[in-house]
């Protein structure tokens, strides 16, 4: 028998979140199992579920498509804040209408 592991992009058609499953394939004389946590499931449809928003409407990439498109991809760190202060466009109001 043999094993294979295969990462499968997906991309949400709702919200446009990118994400990767991974699934391991064991290939043997009546066929293939997809296993996902050795818990056996079946293959990998456009019709999976989105983690961010639910919907169960994604394009599924091909294989290694992320990895030479790594713009498509979050970055895991959290963004920088920025030092630009905040300044509101609306004008302060004069002393005589405070009350």
């Amino acid at each position: 028998m043999r094993e294979e592991l295969r990462k499968v992009p997906f991309e949400c058609r709702a919200c446009w979140h990118v994400w990767e499953e991974e699934y391991t394939i064991r290939f043997g004389d009546r066929g293939e199992v997809w296993l996902r946590g050795n818990v056996p499931v079946p293959p990998p449809t456009p019709a999976e579920k989105c983690p961010r928003c639910g919907c169960y409407q994604a394009v599924q990439f091909p294989e290694g498509y992320l990895a030479h498109h790594p713009e498509l991809m979050r970055s895991t760190r959290p963004a920088g804040s920025d030092a630009t202060p905040l300044i509101s466009p609306v004008r302060k109001r004069p002393r005589w209408l405070e009350t």
